[in-house]
């Protein structure tokens, strides 16, 4: 049954179906040079219009000038409005920068785990 099946899968794509196929092959090579067109045609992103996450966070805690640390929240708050960005958008980088800070030691983690809880800056870097 499966030799009967080859015979006939083979005898009608040599015969009248060749010129679909050919045109098909175009379309896919047309498609083809359109996406590598397309990928060369994408714009460069625009740099950031803020400082990076680490200035800004820092410049918030020392402004914030809170006797037990700044929140997360309070954070978050400090950059939307000094720097007019979406801190949901920072979130995660500010998160990341806050737990690296406390691990190397500029930044003081008063209350709370991780990324939670209170901050102060560390008494190394105001001197």
């Amino acid at each position: 049954m499966s030799d009967s099946v080859a015979a006939i899968s083979a005898s009608p794509v040599a015969g009248p179906t060749a010129p679909a196929t050919a045109s098909v092959d175009k379309k896919v090579a047309a498609k083809k040079t359109s996406a590598a067109s397309s990928t060369k045609a994408k714009k460069s992103t625009a740099p950031p219009s803020h400082p990076p996450t680490q200035q800004m966070v820092d410049a918030s805690i020392k402004n914030l000038k809170e006797r037990g640390g700044s929140s997360l929240l309070a954070i978050k708050k400090y950059i939307s409005a000094t720097y007019k960005c979406d801190a949901q958008k920072l979130a995660p980088f500010i998160k990341r920068y806050l737990k690296s800070a406390v691990g190397n030691g500029k930044l003081i983690q008063t209350k709370g785990k991780g990324a939670s809880g209170s901050f102060k800056l560390s008494w190394l870097l105001f001197h």
